[in-house]
This record gives structure tokens, sequence and C-alpha cells, in this order.
């Protein structure tokens, strides 16, 4: 598919829009920490297929072919200016019907979104979100920081972030590794949240313990669904594509 740059609030942001179902819902794929609209792969497309559903992929600040760099300083609200700048791009794109997908950060960004702007978001599929921080997110985010040191992991990523990579990285280790960012908690905002949701989950995740599934699921105000998956790690999505796609399908068939 081919993509486009948009500009956004003076924010320059590549995305990738496929509309072909006519009044059907738009699933909106929001990337972790260290991915982009490419590392999605063919899923959207898979899940597009098997839902009838329009698809919006797009590259956050700082990342892929999104031209505005970040800083190591982030923000410790940085999500919830993630979540602000969604709402813009979905208003620009005259998006009112999206169903938000997002992955680690990108989960937390749909839950927050979905907390703040209910009037555009009708369904959320958080994949390995995070509502607050825990040791072994810590610990995950100073392995990946020993992996970036290494092994060839900078130049694996520099094929799909360019030369961001090193600011990139720097801003998402830096950031929750900050002593101000260990109080940082989403909670709050859970009560909000009046659409469906689906948390998806592996049993094995490095970056965060089945608390952050069951207090979201037990905190919102809309029907709310679990899927732990036993032995898989932190990106289901790549891990079994088949379960992760199975199951989207049949929740967002549930609903549209």
């Amino acid at each position: 598919m081919e993509g486009r740059i948009i500009d956004v609030k003076g924010k320059k942001l590549y995305i990738e829009h496929s509309n072909p179902f006519e009044g059907r819902p738009t699933i909106v794929f929001l990337h972790d920490s260290l991915g982009s609209v490419q590392l999605w792969r063919d899923f959207p497309a898979k899940l597009s297929e098997t839902t009838q559903c329009n698809t919006l992929t797009y590259d956050r600040l700082g990342y892929g072919k999104s031209y505005s760099m970040l800083t190591h300083e982030r923000p410790v609200n940085y999500m919830e200016l993630e979540a602000d700048l969604l709402n813009h791009l979905l208003i620009e794109l005259n998006i009112d019907n999206a169903i938000l997908f997002g992955h680690s950060d990108g989960g937390t960004i749909a839950l927050i979104t979905a907390a703040k702007y209910p009037e555009r978001v009708k369904a959320v599929i958080c994949e390995a979100g995070h509502i607050f921080v825990e040791d072994v997110t810590l610990k995950g985010v100073y392995d990946a920081w020993d992996a970036y040191k290494t092994t060839n992991l900078p130049e694996r990523l520099q094929k799909y972030h360019g030369d961001k990579v090193e600011t990139l990285f720097r801003a998402w280790t830096e950031t929750w590794t900050r002593e101000d960012y260990r109080t940082w908690n989403i909670e709050y905002l859970l009560k909000n949240i009046v659409v469906p949701l689906l948390f998806i989950q592996g049993e094995a995740d490095e970056y965060g313990t089945l608390d952050q599934v069951e207090k979201t699921v037990s905190q919102v105000n809309g029907y709310a669904e679990k899927y732990i998956i036993p032995g898989i790690g932190h990106t289901p999505h790549k891990e079994v594509p088949e379960l992760a796609l199975k199951k989207a399908t049949e929740f967002i068939s549930k609903f549209f």
C-alpha cells in the first residue's frame, strides 16, 4: 500500500490508510516503543480481510517515516499527548468509527484515547499495554538496553527508523527508567472507557504481569474481556499471529 505524509497540528506523520469498505469501521494500528508501520507486516491487511474493516497505520512522532524528531527527555505524560495527537489525526481523516488496536505503548495510547475521546473510538484491542510501571517492566527495558549495546539491534532498527534510532531508543529507555516516571499511572482514566475492550496478553510477557490485564478489565465501564496466551511473550501478534488474528476477528465481529 502506498503511504503518504500528513500534517497534523504542524506534525508530519507518515500514514497508510486503506478505505475500501464504505460505512465500515476503521481499525487503527498503534505500534510499540520501537515499532513502525512496516513492522506490523501483513497483520493489518489480514485483519482487514477477516473483518471487512478499513485500516489506518501510522508512524508516531520520531518513528519510521514520520519527520518530527523526538528528544531524549519525554514528559511523564507523553502517551497522553500521543492520544491527543491521534484524536487530531482521526479528525483530519474524518474517522469517527475507529477500532483501536494498540501494542505495548500503543495499547496504552489506545486506552487513553478511548477514555478521552469516546465520540471517535468504538472499540479497543489492547495488546500488552501498561497502566502503571512494574519492576518486570523496568527489567525488560534494562535488558533491551543491554541488547542495544551488545548485539546488532541498532542495525536492525535502522532499517525501519533510519537516523532516528539512537534518539528514539534513548527516549524510550531513559523515560521509563527515570525516577519521576516510577509513579506514572493511568488507572484514573479507565472508568471513562465505555466501549468494548479486548485485552490480549502473553502469559510470559517480559514487560508486564497479568496485573496489567486484571486491573484494566475490572475498572472499565463497558464490555471487557481478556485473552491470556500461555507461554507467549510481549508480542502475540508476531509470536502467534494466527491466534491473535482469530481472537481479534471474533471480538470485532461480535460488535460490528
